[in-house]
């Protein structure tokens, strides 16, 4: 009896390790897979262009409404925390500008792509997995991985910081109007704050964080969709999970990378 339990006791412990080792090692070949040099250059270069039209430009929008409204709220609670603090002016858009450069146009924006294209990714290749497309292609001796991973991982890498850019401009613009359209501060202060104590480095490192999170979002997604097993349902289980694995993975590497890269 005490041998069983003990053996319980240690499969318990061991059980969630050694799928980790699984998990992070199937991962790691999947992904070498991908970044194989392709067959053939051409269908690779149509695919890509396809992609960025359909994980990028379909984003332009959603982060461009995101990131105005943001800039504007984060203008607006600035401004009113100031009337309790005897503080300059300036700084509602200093604030504006470090908060937009910092985390929401990176972080935040990456975890927002992650719900709408990870998601995507994942739902996309498990379908073809469960209607058998992609044993279709290694039949035809195409690297499956390849072909439709790498891809969906240099669309990613390519648009994504454009869309950090993006919402840079906007949030901060979206600051402006509102720093008009309130008394708080007047637009010449609130330029004034966006020029006070800049920093360019802030916006490097805020396209680091985002190339790498575009690399969690497109990989992490592509490896939940591409081992999928069973039918429907189990395809919408790996949506769900490449979601919740890529935002924990961008929440920690968020933290990883700005102890690295400002400190």
């Amino acid at each position: 009896m005490e041998q069983s339990q003990q053996k319980k006791l240690i499969s318990t412990f061991f059980s969630p390790l050694v799928r980790f080792f699984f998990h992070a090692g199937r991962y790691t070949l999947l992904l070498w897979r991908s970044v194989q040099k392709p067959e053939k250059s051409r269908p690779y270069f149509k695919q890509l262009i396809r992609e960025i039209d359909k994980f990028g430009m379909s984003s332009i929008l959603l982060v461009v409404v995101i990131s105005a409204f943001m800039g504007s709220v984060i203008t607006l609670q600035t401004a009113f925390n100031l009337t309790l603090a005897v503080m300059p002016k300036y700084v509602i858009g200093l604030g504006t500008r470090d908060s937009m450069l910092l985390e929401f146009s990176s972080t935040v924006i990456a975890l927002i792509l992650a719900g709408k294209v990870g998601s995507n990714i994942a739902s996309e290749i498990g379908t073809m997995r469960i209607t058998e497309q992609i044993d279709a292609l290694e039949i035809m001796g195409v690297n499956s991985a390849g072909y439709l991973i790498l891809p969906k991982l240099l669309a990613s890498v390519f648009f994504f910081p454009l869309l950090t850019l993006m919402s840079m401009i906007v949030g901060i613009f979206g600051g402006y109007v509102t720093s008009y359209l309130i008394d708080a501060v007047t637009t010449a202060q609130y330029v004034y704050g966006l020029h006070h104590a800049f920093n360019p480095f802030f916006i490097t490192y805020s396209l680091i964080k985002m190339v790498v999170f575009a690399i969690i979002i497109s990989t992490v997604s592509a490896y939940e969709g591409y081992y999928v097993q069973g039918g429907a349902v189990e395809v919408g289980r790996a949506s769900t999970k490449a979601v919740v694995y890529s935002d924990v993975l961008i929440l920690l590497f968020n933290v990883i990378l700005t102890k690295l890269l400002l400190e």
